[in-house]
């Protein structure tokens, strides 16, 4: 945890909900709870599958949004650095000394792109995305102000049918006039194919991605042949990175949710039919069962104001004989046919999607063997700007 923080102004159950040593029991709830063991056995198992296929990790901070878990990354994991998808949230990585940051998202307003501009002030290389040759002229303004060197990927639509321009001869269009911008520097290419992440069957997967991959190879192809060449070839996420970290085009993968897992990313298979099973569940929405006035239903203390639900319900970990079958703003119903529940016990639940989820959250609470080992932060909880 970081080490400027007075913690003499928390109290556990007003502004934090543990304390360290304490026991697992006596955590408050609801609250994130990271299992440190399961974390830092995703974190081993990317950094050695990344070396494996001969390629580099720039971790998704937006993820976790975490200069405690960032810092783990990098330093367990091999992370070459982080992505942000906002320029605020860039800044608190980048003001906690993490010194090699990709805002993988176009800056627009003029505001924004003067604070990017000064983010190298700060010590860390900075890299930001475009898909218009108008923002290149921005950018270069914004950095020659402040005397400052931005990095450029061209992000290309590859699918996901959100920005980026179309494949091959708009990028090196884009590319060319970034080479002639003072104070901007061409890195490479951006293509992340978020829509497909979440494609359940595997065959389906890959032809989203072999596709993608085409597109990116006959891009890069046409970079070369204009004699500008590509430091970063980056995409990938936890549903893919295995199909683009061999394609031997695409040379830094951004993997994000393998550090902590979720349900729906648990939800897609791999080439035999099977749910993937090379990373843990590490992140867990601590909750109390509150109430169970209604024989075969629970009610908890976790509702929609403590996860997010838009990838589906959470899972409750470790259990098969209750289910989370609802929830409202500060209430989770939970079907417990066989009146199995007690008032206080504690449940793990596994959201369906971490990102968000981790958003509405100030804290996590890291636990090995029953006991609080660390308070982190959630440090870039709420930037969006």
């Amino acid at each position: 945890m970081d080490k400027t923080l007075d913690m003499s102004k928390f109290e556990v159950g007003y502004n934090i909900p543990a304390a360290l040593g304490m026991d697992e029991k006596d955590i408050q709830t609801p609250c994130l709870m990271v299992d440190l063991d399961a974390l830092e056995k995703n974190i081993v198992t990317m950094r050695d599958l990344c070396a494996e296929m001969g390629v580099r990790h720039r971790v998704h901070g937006k993820m976790h949004k975490s200069v405690d878990i960032a810092k783990m990354q990098i330093e367990l994991g091999a992370a070459v650095g982080v992505c942000c998808q906002k320029v605020s949230e860039a800044e608190a990585f980048a003001r906690a000394d993490i010194k090699d940051i990709l805002v993988s998202n176009q800056v627009r307003d003029l505001a924004k792109i003067d604070r990017l501009a000064k983010i190298p002030l700060l010590g860390s290389r900075t890299i930001v995305c475009v898909d218009d040759i108008n923002n290149v002229v921005e950018l270069s303004a914004a950095a020659q102000k402040h005397g400052t060197t931005i990095e450029v990927l061209v992000e290309i639509d590859c699918g996901a049918g959100r920005c980026g321009v179309q494949f091959g001869e708009p990028v090196v269009i884009i590319a060319k006039e970034i080479v002639k911008a003072k104070n901007l520097v061409f890195a490479g290419i951006q293509a992340y194919q978020g829509a497909a992440q979440h494609v359940r069957n595997f065959e389906e997967r890959k032809g989203h991605y072999d596709k993608a991959i085409a597109e990116v190879k006959y891009t890069v192809e046409l970079l070369n042949q204009a004699e500008i060449s590509c430091d970063i070839v980056g995409g990938a996420g936890t549903g893919s990175y295995y199909f683009e970290g061999n394609s031997g085009v695409f040379n830094e993968m951004q993997c994000g949710s393998y550090a902590f897992m979720d349900a729906d990313y648990q939800r897609i298979l791999d080439d035999k039919g099977q749910p993937i099973s090379e990373f843990e569940n590490a992140l867990f929405i601590l909750t109390s069962v509150m109430s169970h006035v209604k024989v075969d239903k629970a009610i908890c203390d976790a509702g929609l104001k403590a996860q997010s639900v838009d990838s589906g319900l959470p899972i409750i970990f470790g259990r098969n004989d209750v289910e989370y079958i609802k929830c409202s703003d500060e209430h989770g119903v939970i079907s417990d046919s066989k009146n199995v529940l007690q008032i206080n016990e504690k449940l793990k639940l596994v959201p369906g999607h971490c990102d968000p989820t981790c958003n509405v959250h100030d804290w996590y609470v890291g636990v090995r063997g029953g006991k609080v080992e660390c308070l982190w932060p959630i440090t870039a909880r709420g930037l969006a700007y």
